[in-house]
C-alpha cells in the first residue's frame, strides 16, 4: 500500500510542476497565473489548462475548468471518475462545482485562497455532505511556489 501512496504522490508533484509551469504562461499572457492539470487513476497527465479569461472573452476560462475539458475529451466522457484535479489555486465555487459535476476523485491545490476558494477557504463545497458527490482535498501542495507566482503578477499590476 504504501508504493501505491509513493506512485500517487510522484505523479502528484509532477503534476503540481507542469501546472506551475501553466500558471507560469499563463503570466506571461497578462492572465491570472493558475495552472491545472488533470491525472488518470493511473497518475498520467489527461488533461491540463491554464487561465485564459481575458484571452479568449469567456467567464469559465479558467484552467480547473479548461483542464477538465481537455480531460473530458481525451478520454471521450464527461465522467472523469476517478481522475485527479492539480491546481496551483485553491478552486473556486464555479470550478469546484465543475469539478464535483465531472465526478473528479480527488482535487489537489497549491495556494489557499481565502476570498474565493471553495476548497475549505470560503466554503467546503467539494466536501459537502449535501451533495451527490463528494472529493477528496489535499491543499497546501507547493503552496509556497504557487502564491509566489501570485503575488509578482499582481506587484506587476500595481
Amino acid at each position: 500500500m504504501d508504493e501505491h501512496r509513493e506512485h500517487i504522490d510522484r505523479g502528484r508533484d509532477v503534476a503540481m510542476s507542469r501546472a506551475l509551469v501553466l500558471a507560469g504562461d499563463a503570466a506571461a499572457a497578462h492572465e491570472i497565473p493558475v495552472g491545472a492539470v488533470v491525472l488518470d487513476p493511473e497518475g498520467r497527465i489527461l488533461g491540463e489548462g491554464r487561465n485564459d479569461r481575458e484571452e479568449t472573452g469567456d467567464p469559465t476560462g479558467h484552467a480547473e475548468v479548461v483542464a477538465m475539458r481537455a480531460a473530458a475529451a481525451a478520454r471521450g466522457s464527461w465522467n472523469l471518475d476517478g481522475c485527479t484535479l492539480v491546481v496551483t489555486l485553491e478552486p473556486c465555487v464555479m470550478c469546484a462545482g465543475a469539478a464535483l459535476q465531472a465526478r473528479i476523485g480527488r482535487v489537489v491545490f497549491g495556494a489557499w485562497d481565502e476570498k474565493a476558494g471553495a476548497a475549505g477557504s470560503m466554503y467546503d463545497v467539494l466536501r459537502d455532505r449535501r451533495l451527490p458527490h463528494r472529493a477528496e482535498v489535499v491543499g497546501g501542495v507547493r503552496e509556497a511556489e504557487s502564491i509566489a507566482l501570485l503575488r509578482a503578477f499582481f506587484a506587476d499590476r500595481r
